[in-house]
């Protein structure tokens, strides 16, 4: 069966898209500092431009992360989140926005739980589906057919380097949007966009990709113009929790506001 017949994160893409702007896609650390703040910062994001929200599952081990969200999910971790409460969170979030709500996580704790049983749950609560940074379409079969299953979104990552052949093969396994990493390396706000983003993005549209968005080192809202330009979406993800950190989910409404200012396309 498949419960869900339409992509969460395309129609939200759509719906920017027809409005004549790019996407704005924030991201959080699940129970950062805590389960309800999470909740509280995902709807501030929400309602003050974002069209998707990100909710990354910490994880002891985090290859992709930079320093800010490191802290962050430790913390989160010293103060017991556990998988389990994901759902609750996604929950938490979209029994009050219409936004789409995407799991950023690494791919050991959903075997941990159970593939299926992982997409079951998160569509439950009403989750988009997952963004796996470390899972390749080659590997994830079993992902494959539970969110077909389930009807949930599969984003899989193309950076600089990914060959014409996987770029494709990426483009065809995804659902929802194909996440362009604009730089290779860990994620942190940086002072200017790699120019190798737009390389990214035009070689996933080119291999059939309707929507692509870009991710890693998006801080302001002149950065968010300039991706704008040429994606289809714009990931934010450091800025945003550093925002949390230093002045809660107030300070997370206010940069969202800004951010969500140079979203347009002209």
């Amino acid at each position: 069966m498949t419960t869900q017949t339409t992509s969460k994160a395309a129609a939200a893409i759509d719906r920017a898209r027809d409005a004549g702007r790019a996407a704005l896609i924030g991201y959080l650390p699940a129970g950062f500092p805590d389960v309800q703040t999470t909740i509280d910062a995902a709807l501030a994001m929400a309602n003050n431009g974002v069209d998707l929200i990100e909710i990354g599952i910490p994880y002891s081990d985090p290859v992709m992360d930079g320093q800010v969200i490191q802290d962050a999910t430790v913390q989160a971790l010293k103060n017991g989140f556990t998988v389990e409460r994901i759902f609750d969170i996604v929950e938490g979030i979209t029994s009050q926005t219409d936004a789409a709500v995407l799991v950023m996580t690494y791919w050991n704790p959903v075997m941990q739980l159970g593939v299926r049983e992982f997409a079951r749950r998160l569509h439950e609560a009403g989750g988009a589906g997952l963004i796996t940074p470390d899972l390749i379409p080659d590997e994830a079969g079993a992902w494959i057919a539970a969110s077909d299953e389930f009807g949930l979104d599969r984003v899989f990552l193309v950076a600089p380097s990914t060959s014409p052949e996987r770029m494709e093969r990426t483009v065809k396994a995804s659902r929802g949007f194909v996440y362009a990493v604009s730089i290779m390396g860990i994620t942190g706000a940086r002072t200017a966009v790699s120019s190798a983003a737009r390389a990214v993005v035009d070689a996933a549209h080119g291999a059939g990709a309707d929507r692509a968005c870009v991710g890693l080192g998006v801080s302001t809202a002149a950065q968010v113009k300039e991706i704008a330009a040429y994606a289809d979406g714009v990931i934010v993800g450091t800025a945003l929790v550093a925002a949390l950190r230093d002045g809660g989910v107030e300070a997370v409404s206010e940069l969202t506001k800004d951010l969500s200012s140079g979203t347009g396309k002209s």
